[in-house]
């Protein structure tokens, strides 16, 4: 069931605090990872519905990343796995957060051959939040190495507060912002993963994702979680635009239910 908790160690929950990202092994059974698999192949590139193609094919973004945010919202089947306790539980205990709520997921293709690498950057600063804290699991269906897109992140940069969104398709060098001059990027850590097996990390840790050289989509799938009680900052984004909030509101309702 997808809704079985999983206990993280100590061990885990420390080294996220302490380094704003942590690896976890099969968080996924060979039978669920078959399943979302299909359901993710089935939502990505369909046409209407709620959920949003962010880029087309010919777009630069489409480069770096063929993306789909808020798939739960045109498919009970992704909507079983972004809406699990499983994983919205695990946010709880790495973050130490009373409640957990979704902000949205996003279906994450790097497409081959021609993909570009996603910079390095932060999370946060993309959403409308007053708070930080806010985290996001990123599960691999397929396995995940340098040829074909895997994540990289810089250990304890989640403490950098402040800094500009980077464009993803025109990027600036955030290492070059001033508060992340401390930074390394060399000594940032090569997370290698086999498919089912996730990542957690903090809105705020620098990362970036190498680009898929192989002749078969990176499909990833990306769920981003809030501490119950955030606030509206006012900006705008896709999942707040339209829905009436106020700054300083919190976000709650039917959009961004409670998980865990």
């Amino acid at each position: 069931m997808i809704d079985s908790t999983i206990q993280l160690t100590e061990e885990q929950i420390q080294y996220y605090r302490e380094n704003g990202f942590v690896q976890v092994d099969n968080i996924l059974s060979p039978e669920e990872l078959e399943e979302l698999r299909e359901h993710l192949g089935e939502v990505m590139g369909a046409q209407g519905g709620r959920s949003v193609q962010t880029s087309q094919k010919g777009n630069a973004y489409f480069n770096v990343l063929n993306q789909r945010v808020n798939t739960w919202r045109d498919h009970g089947g992704m909507a079983r796995f972004v809406l699990s306790n499983r994983f919205a539980d695990a946010a709880k205990q790495l973050s130490g957060a009373q409640g957990i709520r979704l902000f949205h997921d996003h279906a994450l293709f790097k497409m081959p051959q021609d993909s570009k690498p996603t910079p390095w950057h932060q999370d946060w600063p993309y959403w409308p939040m007053n708070e930080t804290g806010a985290l996001s699991i990123w599960i691999a269906l397929d396995d995940v190495d340098e040829n074909n897109g895997c994540m990289m992140f810089v250990p304890k940069s989640q403490k950098i507060k402040n800094l500009k969104h980077v464009d993803l398709v025109e990027p600036h060098d955030i290492f070059s912002e001033e508060g992340a001059s401390g930074l390394d990027r060399n000594k940032a850590a090569i997370v290698r993963m086999k498919a089912g097996s996730c990542t957690f990390h903090d809105g705020l840790t620098f990362h970036y994702a190498h680009a898929n050289q192989t002749d078969n989509p990176r499909r990833a799938l990306a769920i981003i979680y809030m501490a119950d009680g955030t606030t509206f900052s006012g900006a705008g984004h896709a999942c707040t635009d339209g829905l009436n909030f106020e700054k300083n509101d919190v976000l709650r309702g039917g959009m961004f239910p409670k998980l865990a």
